[in-house]
């Protein structure tokens, strides 16, 4: 017998029939003034996170949202991830309450605005301010050509016809997908430096992380606890079969025995795509033998950000 109890599934199932742990971010957009609004939510996740051209994130919202259609405006957009501040969190569940313009989600907003990167290397164009409180914010654009939603219009606001995407733009009468590709990764220095110089438990900002299950009356979601760290299992290959791999993988490119030590570890499903990953820094850079130091190179995060 299991020990487990049927569950309805209905509307909104990640609120009304789970506890369904998720992010917290305000995604700023431009509306018609052109100041910068902001609408809370939770469901945005990261979408291409290898193998192509670029990476992107996956946002989930009502499609007569204001932020839905202003993104279907102006496909740019912001998404700011905030602390577990009790009056910030407070601030951003009253900015989620549907049917507000943006001029009265804004009036008296506790947030700061400030310009991101993108306006800094474009001053004349266009782009949603970022909110100075984050830890991080990714500036991205909508990949509108995905699934063919280029055409997609703002304006339906009582819900959309059919027909509807499989996944980008608008995907039924009242919801919509947003794959929005990561233009910019905004970072403060506090955990910039912890990234690129090895982070800590001490290290970590304060997220919170919302329950997703909600009643009637209140918004749930937990406070930030200090991490945990769990070693990670170690399965190490050996030097026979990194060579064995790294001979065949471009031949113009090689490998001393140094440097394939430094690849014993790697999972041998993702070898492939790291000896690639080496060939290729090895191309931009001149090099036909791979060394132990350029190994060390190659992994080493502040000398990517430097040569950045």
């Amino acid at each position: 017998m299991s020990s487990f109890k049927d569950l309805r599934i209905v509307d909104n199932f990640y609120q009304t029939s789970a506890f369904f742990p998720m992010p917290t971010l305000l995604v700023g957009t431009l509306p018609d003034d052109g100041k910068t609004t902001l609408g809370p939510y939770s469901l945005c996740q990261p979408y291409y996170i290898a193998g192509k051209e670029y990476y992107a994130m996956l946002l989930c919202c009502r499609n007569s949202s204001n932020t839905a259609q202003n993104i279907l405006k102006r496909k740019k957009c912001t998404l700011n991830f905030i602390t577990d501040d009790r009056k910030l969190f407070k601030e951003a569940v009253r900015m989620g309450f549907p049917g507000d313009t943006p001029e009265e989600k804004m009036k008296n907003c506790l947030f700061t605005l400030e310009d991101g990167l993108r306006k800094q290397a474009d001053p004349k164009g266009e782009y949603p301010q970022v909110v100075k409180e984050c830890y991080q914010v990714f500036e991205c654009t909508w990949v509108d050509t995905l699934d063919n939603a280029q055409d997609d219009k703002p304006g339906c606001l009582d819900g959309y016809p059919e027909p509807y995407h499989d996944f980008n733009g608008i995907t039924s009468k009242f919801g919509a997908h947003f794959i929005l590709r990561v233009d910019k990764i905004l970072m403060k220095e506090k955990y910039y430096n912890a990234i690129v110089n090895g982070v800590r438990a001490r290290d970590f900002p304060r997220v919170p992380v919302d329950y997703g299950y909600r009643d009637s009356k209140n918004f749930w979601y937990t406070k930030f606890r200090r991490p945990i760290p769990e070693l990670l299992p170690v399965r190490e290959g050996n030097l026979s079969s990194v060579r064995y791999a790294a001979d065949r993988i471009d031949p113009n490119v090689k490998f001393t025995d140094e440097a394939c030590m430094k690849l014993v570890r790697v999972p041998r499903i993702f070898l492939p795509t790291a000896l690639k990953g080496c060939v290729a820094w090895a191309k931009e850079n001149g090099v036909t033998l791979i060394t132990a130091e350029h190994m060390d190179i190659i992994n080493d995060k502040r000398a990517k950000e430097k040569n950045r």
